[in-house]
């Protein structure tokens, strides 16, 4: 791996897999019904966002994790929805039920059903964000503002613990939920595979069972500082002198949206210090708050999801170092001859 290079080595967890983003190539891996592991590789450069070479300037690289965070996520959780819904892959009691409930549906049907129901996922997701964990907060603070006649800066200041605490608590609770818990445990994975190769040592099973799963470059970390960042920046932004309070709380949640692209920008050059410096003990002090909420965000994994993290990131090193990685699918380490031919 070329030196200083690490920094931009990163990944997200998703269904029953997790995708490996290295400088130039994005790896998704994931562990299929009947127990097989499947994995493609992309180049980066082939995506709209690998494309544009402006974003990479500091302080811009913040929309540009967030935007390419979501659109290789999107292409990541489609693949594997597909690999989990695909008959080939599932066992034969899985199969059975699927033609079932297909009723003679072609394939391609059943596949665009999946991607819509994805897309419209993602839809809902950034709204339902917006709204609650924006919009809410900014309302519910200008609503006991104008009741308590408190100064802008103590409403401003009342939106953003609001913000933190219902982050908190809606990724508490969701880690109660069965599926969710196992994409954590994914989460923690791809954590133990990066440290491993950031450490210097051998990428294996044993050494990623020895090594934390925590990371000072994770989007849970990154979205703490945004929240940390947003804290300080909107406490002491006045506010519009707007009545009713309610259309106030609309007007400012709105004023606060392309605000936080510059947040971003700010946070990401800050996650990426601490990512160079991940050793140094201001470093543990400082970001402390977004290491503590991966201990929410990630789980022990089992052998078998160290693995599918090891595969993914494996398969992007072995890009990076100039190996021609066949296109299409690999199955169990061999390129899958059945999907071209399906082709």
């Amino acid at each position: 791996m070329p030196k200083g290079e690490y920094l931009q080595y990163g990944g997200q967890a998703i269904i029953e897999g997790v995708m490996m983003r290295s400088p130039r190539f994005f790896s998704v891996a994931c562990r299929a019904p009947n127990g097989q592991l499947v994995v493609t590789t992309e180049a980066i450069e082939k995506t709209w966002i690998g494309r544009q070479q402006w974003l990479k300037a500091p302080f811009l690289r913040g929309t540009l994790a967030l935007l390419d965070g979501m659109a290789l996520g999107i292409k990541a959780m489609r693949f594997a929805s597909d690999i989990q819904l695909n008959p080939r892959f599932m066992t034969e009691e899985e199969r059975a039920k699927a033609e079932a409930k297909a009723e003679g549906k072609p394939a391609k049907d059943q596949k665009r059903v999946n991607d819509i129901a994805i897309g419209a996922t993602l839809i809902f997701s950034i709204v339902f964000g917006l709204l609650v964990f924006q919009a809410g907060p900014n309302v519910l603070a200008a609503w006991l503002g104008d009741k308590q006649k408190w100064p802008f800066w103590a409403i401003n200041l009342t939106t953003e613990i609001v913000k933190i605490i219902l982050f908190l608590g809606y990724i508490w609770a969701i880690s109660f939920l069965p599926d969710i818990r196992r994409v954590f445990q994914f989460h923690g994975a791809e954590h133990k595979a990066i440290n491993v190769i950031e450490n210097g040592d051998e990428l294996t099973i044993e050494n990623c069972r020895k090594t934390t799963r925590l990371h000072p470059r994770c989007g849970t970390s990154f979205a703490i500082v945004v929240l940390i960042v947003s804290l300080v920046i909107f406490t002491f932004l006045p506010r519009p002198i707007i009545q009713p309070a309610v259309l106030q709380g609309i007007v400012r949640f709105l004023i606060e949206i392309p605000c936080l692209f510059v947040i971003a920008g700010i946070s990401y050059e800050a996650i990426r210090l601490a990512g160079k410096f991940r050793t140094a003990a201001w470093v543990n002090v400082l970001f402390a708050p977004g290491l503590a909420t991966q201990l929410l965000t990630t789980r022990e994994p089992d052998e078998k999801q160290i693995e599918v993290a090891m595969e993914a990131l494996n398969y992007c090193l072995r890009a990076e170092e100039g190996e021609t990685i066949p296109e299409g699918i690999i199955v169990d380490g061999v390129p899958d001859k059945k999907e071209e031919a399906a082709a």
